[in-house]
């Protein structure tokens, strides 16, 4: 060092305390971030672990990194050292020890030696990894170490993030998920037997293979923040964890369902066959009705009344079998088809009824209608009129007798509302009329 002189003006002793006073507070700092490093728990577990993938290869470098980073630190330690030693010396420096500590604190002078083995798989800071040993000042050597304690920390941190973060919850979601299918399987939702039971087998087998790789390759499941430079700048990447969770919640809610099948299956199968038992009542006094209207209504046409469906009986057989056999998750979707399906049939059953008495109801209007003429005629004092007499009677003895032709019923009816109307219009004369008859006329 002393052949080539110092680099630059010699330091004075201000300028030289000054130095040594700034690198002893960044010797502090590094050092405490050194041992912070060493005991830090994701170290030690990297250290400790069966790792594949990304965090096998991160590791290899990150390890040869803190390998270079005490070498550095060492290296940084003796120079500090023997600079506060030539410092010492004397209260006042001579020139010759200013001259030699310029060279120290300014110059190239702290030699980095290593094998290659303990180098190779760290970077370095020109890429001379070949290299057994390399000549920094102090400055580049802080540089260095920072840069170096940076990359290493950001690996160690976000791996320990992962850990942290992902085996946990995934131990409490298989754990809820273990009780899940002890749940699916008391009520026979089975792989191979039910949707849901196969569900339940792909997730814990995703479950599985998804600890088996956060725990050997955590960064691999890492998600670093773009544009930070902060060691362990990122959060850990839960999507496959999400997903089967949100699998798993899915699953949970069809069981749920088919708990409150087992909890109300009875009661479901009780009005299942209450409303068979209506549309079959319902149908059985379509068949009858439409007796009655061959037997008392002539030219019409009856629609035929079929009968019920032995497909829903076998059905709900079925399902009684189900809930005895406690096969719940068969049951569930049999009777969310039946009940639709037993709705529909009492609905067809009520629209044939409706539409075999339909004949019927329009004789029972055309009864009504002749009677309300009747009294209308006789509050217009005509009741006594032999021309309507004659056409009710006609009217009557039709809509009366059985078979009715309701067609020819229906033109009788008319005929006599149009005869009484003719007359209402019919101008009286005003003697044989009384008051009575007059506030009939009014109202009508």
């Amino acid at each position: 060092m002393g052949v080539t002189g110092p680099p630059g003006p010699v330091m004075d002793r201000d300028e030289v305390d000054r130095a040594l006073a700034r690198l002893g507070a960044e010797y502090e700092a590094i050092e405490t971030s050194l041992l912070a490093l060493q005991d830090h728990s994701g170290r030690r577990l990297l250290e400790g672990a069966a790792l594949t993938g990304v965090t096998k290869d991160r590791w290899t470098s990150t390890e040869a990194s803190i390998t270079l980073l005490w070498a550095y630190f060492d290296a940084y330690t003796d120079a500090l050292r023997s600079a506060r030693e030539i410092r010492s010396r004397r209260r006042w420096s001579s020139q010759g020890d200013l001259a030699e500590l310029t060279e120290l604190l300014r110059g190239e002078s702290v030699t980095v030696a290593g094998s290659a083995t303990a180098t190779a798989n760290a970077p370095t800071l020109h890429g001379n990894s070949g290299k057994l040993s390399e000549q920094f000042s102090l400055v580049t050597l802080v540089d260095r170490m920072n840069e170096l304690y940076a990359t290493s920390l950001d690996m160690v941190v976000a791996s320990d993030a992962v850990w942290s973060a992902l085996p946990a919850r995934i131990d409490l979601l298989a754990a809820e998920l273990q009780r899940t299918r002890k749940l699916a399987h008391s009520v026979g939702v089975r792989p191979g037997e039910h949707p849901a039971g196969d569900d339940l087998e792909r997730i814990t087998r995703t479950l599985t293979h998804l600890r088996e790789q956060v725990v050997s390759d955590p960064l691999a499941y890492w998600l670093p923040t773009q544009g930070s430079s902060a060691p362990g700048g990122g959060r850990p990447d839960t999507t496959v964890y999400d997903r089967e969770a949100r699998a798993l919640e899915d699953v949970r809610r069809e069981i749920d369902a088919v708990l409150t099948v087992r909890q109300d299956a009875e009661q479901r199968l009780v009005r299942l066959r209450d409303v068979l038992s209506r549309a079959d009542r319902t149908l059985a006094e379509a068949r009858i009705a439409r007796g009655e209207v061959l037997a008392k209504i002539a030219a019409t046409e009856v629609p035929v009344v079929s009968g019920p469906p032995t497909v829903l009986q076998e059905q709900l057989a079925t399902a009684a079998d189900y809930r005895r056999q406690a096969q719940w998750h068969r049951l569930s979707p049999l009777l969310e088809s039946l009940e639709q399906k037993a709705e529909d049939e009492l609905l067809r059953a009520r629209e044939s009824l409706t539409a075999v008495t339909q004949p019927l109801a329009v004789r029972a209007e055309l009864r009504g209608r002749l009677d309300a003429y009747k009294a209308k005629v006789a509050r217009h004092g005509l009741a006594e009129d032999p021309f309507l007499i004659e056409r009710y009677d006609a009217a009557r003895r039709m809509l009366w007798s059985a078979p009715c032709d309701l067609r020819v019923a229906e033109q009788a009816v008319l005929r006599y509302q149009q005869a009484a109307a003719d007359l209402f219009r019919t101008p009286r004369v005003p003697d044989q009329s009384g008051p009575e008859d007059r506030r009939g006329e009014a109202q009508s």
